[in-house]
């Protein structure tokens, strides 16, 4: 058995399913709780559990970032870097405010989880993250564009 806590949130796994309902038993007697039964959504991130085996996206958290950041209707890109693009502490283009853009690569960062193509792009805008400009939002906002 498997027993992942998160502040309020419990999330229970286990191969045994008596296992898993005697803990659940125990449990339910010794707090108030809510059993809310296969797990659909947990932490950002949307499980979709078939024959086939178990998937994970973060389609809803990725929308909910676009949104955060006026993105709704951007164009798709394929790439998350712009080829043999130069980002620099010393370019000389208007500084943006550090606490958006360190919303938007914490944003990036807790996405790769369900897109590893864009943790290369990603930990490159995180060098950024003292006195960025904006250049460097620009180029991590390509990565929602994806």
């Amino acid at each position: 058995m498997i027993i992942s806590l998160y502040i309020d949130d419990l999330l229970v796994t286990g191969s045994k399913h008596a296992q898993l309902e005697e803990f659940k038993k125990s449990m339910h007697n010794e707090f108030e709780m809510t059993d809310l039964g296969e797990m659909s959504y947990f932490l950002g991130m949307e499980i979709d559990q078939g024959a086939d085996g178990i998937f994970v996206n973060q389609k809803r958290y990725a929308s909910e970032v676009l949104k955060k950041f006026s993105m709704e209707n951007c164009k798709q890109v394929d790439l998350p870097l712009v080829p043999n693009a130069k980002l620099s502490k010393n370019d000389e283009t208007k500084k943006i405010d550090e606490g958006l853009y360190r919303s938007l690569i914490s944003c990036l960062l807790y996405l790769k989880a369900a897109r590893p193509d864009i943790m290369y792009a990603t930990s490159m805008w995180s060098r950024f993250m003292s006195q960025p400009i904006e250049t460097h939002f620009n180029a991590a906002k390509r990565v929602l564009d994806m």
